[in-house]
């Protein structure tokens, strides 16, 4: 049976399945681990490309940039409190690690995103807000490691199965609508395969 179409909790273990491909997101999603970061997900393009790539037959790393490692302290939004944090993660990952890691506290966010972005953003309230607001649908998944190291938190809040037919759908919601454009143009030249949904 296809995978979009598995019942949710088989999906779950499909998806951690399929990331398992990827080396290198296991060792960031090890490495992160030892951060001991509040609130943290592995989230974003490598996840949902590491799906791609597998489902396609491409190298598990294959046109990912980065990796990204969401985290929410809002006990000091300062820029030198989440600098200390990014410095720490330059150690863990700056040694036998081959992939580019970048950290981000997203209860600092709306602190930037007007003077790159040009629009004003309200505060996120978690890490999972931060998921919530993805240009793309289909792009809302984090995965961590629990306390336990064989148990993963999954946070999927618009599910999977867009992710695994291949469907990139539009989230309207906060992201401006040239993001999830730009962002498209580059996905479809480096998995053909994708069907893009037009922003609505």
């Amino acid at each position: 049976m296809h995978l979009a179409r598995l019942p949710l909790d088989e999906q779950l273990g499909a998806l951690r399945e399929l990331l398992t491909h990827n080396d290198v997101l296991l060792d960031v999603l090890q490495r992160s681990a030892t951060l001991d970061l509040p609130n943290w997900y592995l989230t974003a393009g490598c996840v949902v490309q590491t799906v791609w790539n597998s489902l396609t037959g491409r190298e598990p790393t294959a046109g990912i940039k980065d990796y990204d490692v969401f985290y929410f302290d809002d006990s000091d939004l300062s820029w030198e409190a989440e600098d200390v944090v990014i410095r720490r993660g330059a150690e863990v990952f700056g040694t036998g690690s081959s992939a580019q890691v970048e950290i981000r506290n997203e209860a600092r966010v709306h602190l930037w995103y007007a003077d790159r972005f040009g629009v004003s953003y309200p505060a996120y309230t978690s890490t999972e807000d931060a998921i919530d607001s993805f240009p793309a649908g289909t792009c809302c998944v984090g995965v961590r490691l629990g306390p336990e190291p064989d148990r993963w938190r999954i946070y999927a809040p618009r599910g999977l199965s867009d992710l695994f037919g291949l469907v990139v759908r539009p989230n309207p919601g906060r992201a401006p609508r040239e993001v999830y454009e730009a962002k498209c143009v580059r996905w479809k030249q480096e998995w053909p395969e994708l069907t893009i949904l037009p922003w609505t």
